[in-house]
């Protein structure tokens, strides 16, 4: 018996690690995007290909508008970029806590954000949103065996009470 226990505890150990690791590719997205924000909004030419495309679309088309706004119109614009970051920050606090749904809604929506990209044929991009995804997904499938685990753990201890 305490061979299983080990093996089980060993391998929920394990599972863990698998959702942390799935999980916090959601936070760095949000950051990279931020980072990506910063330097364009600063007149920076280059970014990170980790980042979400709809903030770079913000930030383009936020510069055009903001031209005569000066400085109020970058805050402006880097509050909508920070307000679609954060959404990817709350998902990654979500999956973290085995919220199934975080991780589906987030894949859903690094998969539209990653279609962006087919506008402008930046593949290189669209390459990384699909390696991320895969990672994201593993956090997903770790999040559904962490719930089989817990759902077997708690129904051993009514069975010995």
């Amino acid at each position: 018996m305490e061979d299983q226990e080990k093996t089980f505890f060993e391998d929920k150990l394990k599972t863990e690690n698998q959702l942390k690791s799935g999980a916090n590719w959601f936070f760095w997205i949000a950051g990279l995007s931020i980072v990506n924000s910063l330097i364009l909004l600063s007149g920076g030419k280059w970014s990170f290909i980790i980042g979400l495309g709809i903030t770079q679309v913000i930030d383009a088309i936020g510069i055009e508008l903001a031209k005569g706004a000066g400085i109020v119109g970058t805050i402006f614009i880097f509050f909508f970029d920070v307000f679609a970051a954060g959404i990817f920050i709350a998902l990654g606090i979500l999956s973290r806590k085995t919220h199934c749904w975080a991780f589906l809604v987030g894949m859903i929506l690094y998969t539209m954000d990653g279609l962006l990209f087919l506008f402008v044929q930046d593949f290189l991009s669209i390459g990384f949103h699909a390696f991320a995804l895969l990672c994201i997904y593993g956090g997903f499938k770790a999040s559904k065996k962490l719930r089989e685990m817990d759902g077997k753990a708690i129904s051993k201890i009514y069975q010995v009470a």
